[in-house]
C-alpha cells in the first residue's frame, strides 16, 4: 500500500479546499491511501528551537511525512501567494539543514478559489519552493480551481463534471509515481 500525504494549506474548518481534498481522497486507486497530515498545531519555524526541547507538533509533523511515499498539497490564495501556515509546514520539514523530509516525494499541487483564477499565484509559488526541496511535481494537468464555492454542494462534496476532472488529476498523478518509483 503506498500512502499519499493530503496537507490543506487552510486551516478554516469548512475551508473549500478541505472539501477538495475529501474530494481526492476518495478518488485514489486500489493500492494508494490518503493521510490527511495536520499542520495548523505547528509553532512557526525558529532554528532556535532545534534542541532537545524541539515542539512535539514539528517531531510528529516530521515523523508523519517522513513516512508517506508522495504528497498531494491543497492551498487557498492569500496576497498571490500560499498561506504563512503552509510556508511554515515547508520550513519545518526542510530542517535542520541536510535532514529533509520532502526530497524526492512525488508532488501534486491543486488550488481552489473563488476567484476566477483559480489561485494561480499560490500555485506558482509552492511549485517554486518544491523544486528547491527537491520534489517532482505533475506539471499537467494543471489544478487551478476557479469559482469553488459554486462547486461544493451544501453536503460538503463537489459537483460531478468537476469530480470528474478530479479524477482526471489523479489518474495522471498516479501515472507521473509510478514512472518515479518503479
Amino acid at each position: 500500500m503506498k500512502t499519499i500525504g493530503f496537507i490543506v494549506g487552510s486551516l478554516r474548518k469548512d475551508s473549500y479546499n478541505l472539501a477538495v481534498a475529501k474530494e481526492f481522497a476518495k478518488l485514489l486507486p486500489a493500492g494508494f491511501e490518503a493521510k490527511f497530515i495536520e499542520i495548523a498545531d505547528l509553532p512557526f519555524y525558529n532554528e532556535d528551537l532545534e534542541n532537545d526541547n524541539m515542539p512535539a507538533a514539528w517531531k510528529r509533523f516530521r515523523s508523519e511525512v517522513s513516512g508517506i511515499d508522495g504528497v498531494f498539497f491543497f492551498s487557498p490564495e492569500y496576497n498571490r501567494s500560499v498561506p504563512a501556515a503552509l510556508k511554515n509546514a515547508l520550513d519545518v520539514g526542510s530542517r535542520p539543514m541536510g535532514a529533509s523530509v520532502w526530497g524526492g516525494k512525488p508532488a501534486l499541487v491543486v488550488t481552489a478559489s473563488p476567484g476566477g483564477i483559480g489561485g494561480f499565484g499560490a500555485n506558482h509559488h509552492l511549485r517554486q519552493s518544491l523544486v528547491f526541496l527537491d520534489m517532482p511535481t505533475l506539471q499537467q494537468p494543471e489544478a487551478y480551481i476557479g469559482g469553488i464555492h459554486n462547486l461544493v454542494k451544501e453536503d460538503g462534496t463537489i459537483v460531478e463534471d468537476t469530480a470528474k476532472f478530479f479524477q482526471l488529476i489523479v489518474d495522471k498523478y498516479i501515472t507521473f509515481f509510478n514512472k518515479l518509483t518503479a
